[in-house]
């Protein structure tokens, strides 16, 4: 019998009673918690850096990626990839300090986002490497619609800011205060609910990339 099973079991049988006694509870979820790693799929073998990349950049999640040195190196990565795709040196820019910092010239930016933006370029909070996923955090300086009106999505995300799985990003959470909203991105919005038709941009941008930088 796995802990599991153990924990709906007790659960079926407390049912009508008043009370369940919490060590007993509490026993069999530390069970369930002693399991997890043997539970947890295999990641890649190489770097964190390099499984999230092989993930975000599987056909299932759509996306596509590039490493640069550091946050310096970003305009020059967006310019390169709105060049190749036909696209205008004119993007959203999430209001971020690091990004404000950066050396735009050349570029016509915008400070929020349209509801047709062609462009927008933003910063995760972390990547997980398990999923591809990319980890947003609302405020005054990450609004949600950024994460989901642009048509071309490029996010920076940190080399030092990506964990395994997802239960890391729990538990560097734990205990601190939540932003009001978190979104967890998994590459290009898509959809299929018509005729079991893959489309992309259904419910947000149709094209991810992301700049996973070393410093």
């Amino acid at each position: 019998m796995t802990a599991r099973d153990d924990i709906l079991g007790r659960v079926r049988a407390a049912l009508g009673r008043r009370s369940i006694d919490p060590a007993t509870i509490r026993n069999a979820a530390d069970g369930l918690l002693a399991e997890l790693p043997s539970t947890r799929p295999a990641l890649p073998t190489g770097s964190l850096a390099e499984a999230f990349i092989a993930r975000v950049t599987s056909p299932k999640v759509a996306a596509t990626a590039q490493r640069i040195e550091s946050a310096a190196a970003l305009p020059n990565a967006v310019a390169a990839y709105l060049r190749e795709r036909g696209l205008q040196k004119s993007v959203a820019l999430q209001p971020l300090a690091l990004l404000r910092s950066l050396d735009w010239s050349g570029f016509e930016l915008r400070a929020s986002v349209a509801p047709d933006e062609a462009a927008a370029v933003g910063m995760a909070r972390w990547g997980i490497a398990e999923t591809g996923s990319l980890v947003f955090h609302s405020g005054s300086d990450s609004p949600v619609l950024a994460n989901f009106l642009p048509l071309h999505h490029i996010v920076l995300l940190r080399r030092a800011d990506i964990v395994a799985y997802l239960e890391d990003y729990a538990a560097l959470i734990a205990g601190q205060p939540l932003p009001r909203n978190v979104n967890l991105i998994t590459g290009a919005s898509g959809t299929t609910d018509i005729e079991g038709s893959l489309v992309l941009g259904a419910h947000g941008p149709r094209y991810m990339h992301v700049v996973v930088a070393e410093s």
